[in-house]
């Protein structure tokens, strides 16, 4: 089956073609073209994403996109015929999601091909069955992830722990209260007066300085539970930014980024990783994946790897290119996943 699917969630505008075989048993994906339109550059000035400004730039960049792929396809020497067109249809930002599933609608209608849509999050569980180079053909991974596995879903919308049983059969076992992990990322970057996306500056920072230097509280480590929330910890950052006062509305930035960067930093991965593994012990896990655009952390990855190792779990972490939002992964969810309309778009859409 090839699929030409379409991802306008929030900030990236893409879109991929993907043959798609193999089935839930041994699947196998391979792109055929694959491109990405970011809008850093248009929400930096802003410290983050503006919706009606990211609708705009979807509308432009979407006939580019598409106009490109099918540059891609005729330069690899493959026909421009397509089974199916597969849509992100939420979780995301509606006005942004809308531009995408009626480009899809359009395009559907003018091809003569069906037009259906694919649930943001199930597109991170499934990057971890994409391949590790574009374009190229993946050799089954679900003969190496053994199951139950335990999946973190981590970015700058979503936190999340979901065990699978298969590949079309999960639950979800506990989520973010109040922040996710990406978002509270950006928003401490932003109190440092990092540039926007902060996630990847927080993390270049912390590689120089002292992960234990300020302990910074570790949120709902002992919960019991298998919830997150990162409200308090961002909230944290911002008291020990002023000196510990809770009514200064300005405050002087302290000389040691790097370490606040790193401590902070380091409260995170060690509630999400803690959560993670104890979700893995008690359900069984063989495999522990970490999908999601914080998934490119590398601190993160190291540490919950080093944790599987430890006792004898598997861990799998997608390709870099996969981690962020991309069109491929949303073939994936069409191909594997479950089925949504295309005639509503679903900001709160969860799995």
């Amino acid at each position: 089956m090839r699929i030409l699917s379409i991802e306008t969630s929030c900030d990236e505008t893409a879109i991929a073609i993907v043959e798609c075989e193999g089935g839930a048993e041994a699947p196998i994906f391979s792109v055929r073209a694959h491109v990405v339109a970011t809008q850093i550059a248009t929400h930096r000035p802003f410290g983050g994403v503006v919706p009606s400004l990211a609708k705009r730039e979807h509308l432009i960049n979407l006939p580019l996109a598409y106009a490109e792929v099918l540059e891609q396809l005729k330069a690899a020497g493959h026909k421009e015929k397509f089974d199916r067109i597969a849509v992100t249809v939420g979780p995301g930002l509606e006005p942004a999601l809308w531009t995408g599933i009626n480009f899809a609608k359009d395009l559907g209608e003018k091809l003569g091909v069906p037009v259906v849509g694919a649930n943001h999050l199930e597109g991170h569980m499934y990057s971890n069955w994409l391949p590790s180079a574009l374009p190229t053909t993946h050799s089954p991974l679900s003969t190496r992830i053994a199951f139950p596995a335990v999946v973190l879903l981590v970015s700058g919308g979503h936190t999340a722990l979901v065990v699978m049983d298969s590949l079309q059969s999960w639950r979800k076992l506990g989520e973010t209260q109040d922040d996710a992990a990406g978002e509270a990322f950006d928003k401490v970057a932003k109190m440092l007066g990092l540039p926007y996306p902060g996630g990847p500056e927080v993390e270049r920072m912390a590689q120089g300085g002292n992960p234990d230097a300020i302990p910074f509280p570790r949120p709902m480590l002992h919960s019991g539970d298998f919830n997150f929330s990162f409200s308090g910890l961002k909230t944290a950052v911002l008291y020990h930014l002023r000196g510990g006062s809770l009514s200064t509305t300005h405050y002087p930035l302290p000389t040691h980024v790097a370490d606040v960067c790193a401590s902070f930093q380091k409260a995170a991965i060690d509630v999400l990783c803690a959560k993670t593994m104890r979700a893995a012990e008690e359900n069984g896990a063989q495999s522990v994946l970490v999908c999601g655009g914080v998934a490119s952390n590398a601190a993160l990855s190291a540490e919950l790897k080093k944790r599987a190792d430890e006792v004898g779990m598997a861990f799998f972490a997608p390709a870099m290119q996969y981690n962020g939002d991309n069109a491929v992964m949303i073939a994936a969810a069409s191909y594997l996943g479950t089925g949504h309309s295309v005639d509503k778009a679903l900001p709160n859409l969860n799995l």
